[in-house]
């Protein structure tokens, strides 16, 4: 039989059963592909993420991998909180060396995190199907960008209309794996948004980290600001700060571990 350490943390959360939950997996060495995604579609969580270490003197300490129920990440945000709050230790900060967005870095921030991740600047482009499948009326679009690593950005107006946003899950699927933002100025913070993922098996993220790397920058520019406050309204909800620090995105947040065991596999 083969035992497997499981960690479940909620990220960008200071309480259990809010912000984004994560299951967190250290193996020795990698598994079969096959079986990463199976361990994921068991948990049934947005991302399962997996690491193994790496020799000393790397650029990093481990090597990261993130899975949803149904595919391999490009980039996954609260994952890696999550996997930094697990295995820091005593450390101060940990290195991730991923296959798609890079080294990743979590460090210790007053009783939370510093989360910083590449920042992906979108442009402009027209989505008019994205915006009929979130079923918004095009006249309350302010703008609607796009970035290559399929994130597409729809700007409106003020927090009730991210908030009224009433998306058909189906239509948005077609589009494959790709994750949608909503976003506008916020109430209380300075930018909110709403993320939905629906062709990678995840309707709507609860806190999504990759998807600020995609709007701070563009929030920053449009606000005139490098340090912003943000919320995302999903029903469980998160807090983030965010820094534009050249060309990275530092998020910060707390994490709550809420599970620990084992997965049992024959």
């Amino acid at each position: 039989m083969m035992r497997l350490p499981l960690t479940q943390v909620d990220a960008f959360a200071d309480r259990p059963f809010t912000g984004n939950p994560a299951a967190v997996m250290p193996l020795e060495a990698w598994l079969d592909d096959d079986l990463l995604q199976a361990i994921a579609v068991e948990n049934n969580l947005a991302e399962t993420a997996f690491t193994v270490p790496l020799a000393v003197g790397d650029e990093a300490e481990y090597e990261l991998r993130w899975f949803t129920p149904t595919t391999e990440a490009a980039m996954c945000g609260h994952a890696t909180l999550a996997t930094g709050h697990a295995l820091m230790g005593d450390r101060e900060r940990l290195r991730f060396r991923t296959r798609r967005a890079g080294v990743l870095e979590v460090a210790r921030a007053g009783e939370g995190y510093a989360l910083s991740l590449p920042a992906w600047v979108p442009a402009p482009k027209p989505l008019p199907e994205v915006v009929a499948a979130l079923g918004i009326d095009p006249a309350a679009v302010v703008e609607t960008l796009w970035h290559e690593m399929d994130y597409g950005v729809v700007v409106l107006a003020d927090e009730a209309a991210v908030r009224a946003c009433d998306p058909d899950f189906r239509a948005l699927a077609r589009f494959g794996d790709w994750l949608t933002i909503v976003t506008a100025p916020g109430d209380t913070t300075d930018i909110v948004s709403r993320a939905f993922v629906p062709g990678a098996g995840i309707d709507e993220d609860p806190v999504t980290g990759s998807a600020h790397a995609v709007i701070v920058p563009y929030w920053a520019e449009r606000l005139g600001r490098t340090s912003l406050t943000a919320f995302q309204a999903s029903t469980r909800g998160g807090h983030m700060t965010c820094r534009l620090e050249g060309d990275r995105v530092v998020l910060g947040g707390r994490c709550v571990t809420v599970i620990e065991g084992a997965m049992l596999l024959r």
